[in-house]
């Protein structure tokens, strides 16, 4: 077993080496002068299973066309078995046809891993479940719940804490968590009763004097967990923190979030940080590498992964 790494997150790709005792693999991904990538593996591959950690996001084209060149590499230069390992799938959320003549673009990047010739894809926490099904090949979705249920564990007194899902569509999300921590579940309804009129929030449950842990799986312009937070406190929240798999934090979010009433943000290294999140005094990070690397550990073992969540 070898794991290899592109330039979007070696931090966790070194992380997660180090829980498999492995060294990361030797291989330069560098641009010509016409921003062209050019990859190199400098070791033997011949007859390795090779793991890619390459999470496709900010900038998103560039970290794909990497990964989709050193899976090329890879099977250029003999490996056996080479598995994509995409902590955060970019362009996830363009899982349908929002409206006529426009791409489903989460098919289209399954495609392009399939056909540069991975033999497997192992993601985290896909923005829809059914992304598994646009790739041909086995396809192993992990879940962060038991990193995030492990931190709620060790920070918050669960005898007063409630989930609460930011919207409709979280809800299974959400209510796993409940279970896990034994507690009640909240939702956030979003509406607007007429066209141009301001969204107004309602929140399904009793909150008052609750811990309230919103679950999400990607944050982007932090604008709805702000406001979120805002309605809940409203209603009578003790405090409000989310818990969120993928901080995409992208324009302003990262000062959105710190002027907001958040106690705090807690997101995985599922996407390497920041300069501005690393500073930010109410966001934390919580690290997904042992969850991979057993994962990665058991793939390469021929062992159960879907065990690691029962």
């Amino acid at each position: 077993m070898k794991v290899f790494a592109g330039n979007s997150n070696r931090q966790l790709a070194e992380a997660i080496c180090n829980y498999l005792n492995v060294p990361l693999g030797r291989a330069s991904v560098r641009r010509f002068a016409d921003q062209e990538i050019f990859v190199e593996i400098q070791e033997n591959v011949r007859g390795e299973d090779v793991f890619l950690v390459q999470p496709t996001s900010y900038p998103a084209n560039d970290h794909l066309m990497e990964l989709l060149i050193m899976i090329d590499a890879m099977r250029r230069s003999s490996a056996r078995r080479i598995t994509a390992v995409l902590p955060y799938f970019g362009y996830a959320r363009q899982d349908r046809r929002a409206s006529g003549r426009t791409p489903i673009s989460a098919k289209l990047v399954a495609n392009l891993i399939t056909e540069a010739g991975a033999d497997r894809v192992m993601t985290l926490d896909l923005h829809a479940g059914q992304i598994q099904g646009f790739f041909d090949i086995p396809t192993d979705n992990l879940f962060a719940l038991p990193v995030l249920t492990r931190d709620i564990k060790s920070h918050y007194d669960l005898s007063n804490v409630m989930v609460v899902s930011p919207d409709v569509g979280g809800v299974v999300r959400a209510r796993a968590l409940a279970k896990r921590l034994d507690c009640l579940l909240a939702i956030v309804d979003k509406r607007r009763d007429r066209p141009g009129e301001s969204e107004v929030m309602n929140i399904i449950g009793d909150i008052t004097g609750k811990d309230c842990l919103l679950i999400d799986d990607i944050v982007d312009s932090g604008g709805t967990l702000c406001n979120a937070a805002d309605a809940m406190l409203a209603k009578g929240a003790s405090s409000v923190t989310a818990y969120i798999t993928h901080g995409v934090l992208s324009g302003g979010a990262v000062t959105r979030v710190t002027s907001s009433k958040l106690r705090e943000l807690v997101i995985t290294d599922s996407i390497q940080p920041t300069t501005a999140v690393l500073s930010a005094h109410n966001i934390r990070i919580v690290t997904t590498a042992p969850l991979i690397g057993e994962a990665i550990s058991r793939t390469s073992q021929e062992e159960s992964v879907s065990s690691l969540f029962d």
